[in-house]
């Protein structure tokens, strides 16, 4: 009543923000109604006490932050640098993503899994796994450009540190894929882009 719009409407929102875990749904009788011909329980809606973070652009910190958590964890126990445990940290977790896609190649239909592909449909790959990881990939003049840093508000701060760091981990992520002889990643730092892209070898 309140936002003048109808009860299916509503109802039929209000299921949508269920299906996705944002709202909780309970039955429960309107109060002074019992037993015979009360009618059916009415349905009600809570917000869901799920946590949630929606970000536009995609922002990932919690990657690169477990990246330099385990880093300074190296250091702290070795003594490894700094940047050799931050490089070797990140290349684990751009395994882990290739690996993560290409369990999933059937879903995706990755043709990277064959090593004979054409480069252009080796780089149409290597985007869609991209696009799946936040960065909002295009093809500009036979490369991939990156729209999007998903440790944008990171490297904002720490330039040389996080860009190195993504470079490591998009490099170990085309190692993963198996394409790292036909096409590699290297920094191109430009405004408002991110600082990898991806082109033939």
């Amino acid at each position: 009543d309140a936002l003048g719009v109808a009860r299916s409407v509503a109802a039929f929102h209000l299921d949508k923000l269920a299906a996705a875990d944002l709202v909780d749904v309970c039955f429960e009788r309107p109060p002074g109604r019992r037993g015979p011909g009360a009618g059916r329980p009415a349905k009600k809606y809570r917000r869901s006490n799920r946590e949630m973070a929606v970000s536009l652009a995609a922002r990932d910190d919690d990657l690169a932050a477990a990246a330099l958590a385990d880093a300074v964890a190296e250091t702290a126990a070795s003594g490894t640098p700094v940047a050799v445990a931050l490089a070797q940290a990140a290349r684990r977790a751009g395994d882990a993503l290739g690996a993560a896609a290409r369990g999933s190649d059937d879903d995706l239909g990755l043709a990277v899994s064959a090593g004979t592909a054409p480069v252009s449909q080796v780089l149409a790959d290597v985007a869609r796994v991209l696009e799946g990881a936040g960065y909002e990939p295009r093809m500009v003049d036979d490369e991939i450009v990156l729209g999007n840093c998903p440790f944008h508000r990171l490297a904002e701060r720490h330039r040389a540190l996080v860009c190195g760091m993504n470079l490591d981990l998009l490099s170990a992520l085309g190692g993963a894929l198996g394409v790292g002889k036909q096409v590699t990643a290297r920094l191109a730092p430009e405004n408002g882009m991110c600082c990898v892209r991806f082109g033939a070898r």
